[in-house]
């Protein structure tokens, strides 16, 4: 999602905005500024849900959602974040070996004991 929002933001900022108050043409803006509002939006949503998950600080929250504003800055907040879940998941599966898709599998005989 951070990707797409910034993808949009980096389109609007560096070609749109020059094309409208250079060119005097406002097309780009027009089709590259509306989606990244909602989308945007969605971002803010999907990342405080992800953020009340994982536990994170207010801080953190506050500067994942700025980091849509800025261009070239949700990249780095989108790879902060995903590093840090990953990091999160694996110290929870750590903490407990024996998770519900493990259990799943050892339920299931391997593919050639199938009939």
């Amino acid at each position: 999602m951070a990707w797409v929002v910034g993808v949009l933001l980096v389109v609007l900022v560096c070609v749109g905005l020059p094309l409208k108050y250079l060119g005097g043409d406002d097309t780009v803006v027009t089709w590259t500024g509306v989606p990244h509002g909602w989308l945007y939006m969605v971002l803010l949503i999907t990342a405080f849900d992800l953020g009340r998950r994982v536990r994170w600080p207010w801080r953190r929250l506050l500067l994942i959602a700025l980091a849509g504003t800025v261009p070239f800055l949700s990249f780095v907040a989108e790879r902060s974040a995903t590093k840090d879940v990953q990091r999160r998941l694996a110290q929870a599966d750590a903490d407990h070996p024996a998770s519900s898709s493990e259990a799943v599998d050892a339920e299931q005989p391997p593919l050639k004991d199938r009939r």
